[in-house]
């Protein structure tokens, strides 16, 4: 009886680029090694070619897809990976031309996000970004979209392969958009539920493999995965942190950014992303030990914005401090950490705590003898400076959380 291992072939690719001097073509190609390694595939050759734009059939200039078709024939890659987003035209074209499968910039972090996606929504927030995605590019497919019956006695009513697929793309976005529509009303009711109860929130943004997961960890204990890779960690997560004045807040982990994050992601993930939006501070997370450190500051930064975080108060985090000597990136209202060793945290600590909206104040409170137990919820949760039995009721100096003093204005002296 003979016994054979099952191994999974890892998937040998092709990066390739074109340089219309928009970015750096050097970073975002090493941006998308990354990625292709994240997802399993193991590049074996770079391509670049310089232009004006890209060609709008092939994406690559003549001489340059010749070249790639050339390296395809003879080294028999798994994959061509375009570091950008194909039109379905171009995706053929080149697929034709080389006989080699082809996936753009896109459907690469969509590949990855499908294999991070853990809970229900996460999962259902990936299929409907792939699905909307897709949808479009459909057509061209070859013999496999003709028309069902065709010719002399077979002519009908009947419609195209392509037409039944978008028509079930179509039902299922809906589907999706309904299920997610629910669950971010969902998450809105927690939401409101944690701002009633007066739980102030602190958000982990950043770029994807900053450490964000690695900092939840080391502040909370929370257990979660930390892996040196793009995109470890996809659903979000909260935990419970207490400051260094006593005071606790929910810290929340949220997806990674990235360069050119694809819009219909961006989308799908809004309920997520409203987790930054909606807190009361947020920490951006920065990879000090990168070189693109300042680069990925500014995508963060611009991200935050275009969600509507301009006017929250942000501090940036300068992670992995204890891997560089000198940090010289200046930085308004930054911290330097090391999220694996510990070193700056109390720093950080106080930060946070400076940066929270206060949350507590002083006042005298004049309450009936018929409320003598909010007399002693007030006592439990706040701090009394001087109480007094009068004649009109319990007299208090106390200083308390303020969504608790608002349910009881009216006493208030």
């Amino acid at each position: 009886m003979e016994l054979f291992e099952n191994k999974i072939e890892q998937e040998r690719a092709v990066l390739v680029s074109v340089d219309t001097g928009e970015f750096d073509v050097d970073s975002s190609l090493l941006e998308l090694s990354e990625l292709a390694r994240t997802a399993g595939a193991e590049v074996i050759c770079e391509m670049t070619q310089k232009r004006e734009s890209p060609e709008a059939g092939t994406y690559l200039g003549r001489g340059k897809l010749e070249e790639l078709a050339e390296y395809c024939e003879n080294e028999k890659p798994d994959l061509v990976i375009v570091d950008g987003e194909l039109t379905p035209a171009q995706q053929k074209n080149i697929e034709t031309i080389t006989d080699t499968r082809v996936i753009d910039r896109t459907t690469l972090i969509l590949d990855i996000f499908a294999s991070r996606a853990l809970s229900g929504e996460g999962k259902l927030q990936v299929e409907l970004a792939q699905l909307k995605y897709a949808l479009p590019r459909l057509g061209g497919k070859g013999a496999s979209m003709s028309r069902l019956g065709g010719g002399i006695g077979t002519r009908g009513p009947g419609e195209t392969k392509l037409e039944t697929d978008r028509r079930h793309i179509r039902r299922r976005i809906s589907a999706l958009s309904d299920d997610l529509k629910e669950l971010e009303e969902r998450r809105a009711r927690h939401r409101e539920r944690r701002k009633k109860d007066g739980v102030v929130t602190v958000a982990l943004v950043g770029y994807t493999n900053a450490g964000k997961s690695t900092l939840m960890n080391t502040l909370t204990d929370a257990g979660v995965l930390a892996e040196n890779k793009l995109f470890a960690t996809l659903d979000p997560t909260a935990r419970a942190l207490t400051l260094p004045d006593g005071s606790s807040v929910l810290l929340i982990d949220t997806v990674g950014f990235i360069r050119r994050l694809p819009h219909k992601l961006v989308e799908a993930f809004k309920s997520t992303l409203d987790e930054a939006v909606n807190a009361n501070v947020i920490l951006n997370i920065c990879d000090a030990s990168n070189d693109e450190c300042a680069e990925h500051y500014k995508v963060t930064m611009d991200l935050l914005e275009e969600l509507g975080c301009g006017d929250k108060p942000i501090i940036t985090v300068l992670n992995k401090c204890d891997l560089v000597n000198d940090i010289s990136i200046p930085m308004a209202n930054s911290v330097r950490v090391s999220a694996k060793t510990g070193e700056g945290v109390p720093e950080l600590l106080e930060a946070v705590k400076d940066a929270l909206p206060p949350t507590r104040k002083r006042v005298k409170i004049l309450l009936p003898f018929s409320m003598g137990g909010v007399g002693a919820e007030l006592r439990k949760t706040g701090v009394v400076h001087s109480e007094e039995y009068t004649v009109e009721g319990l007299l208090l100096d106390i200083t308390a959380e303020i969504f608790t003093l608002e349910k009881y204005q009216e006493y208030i002296l």
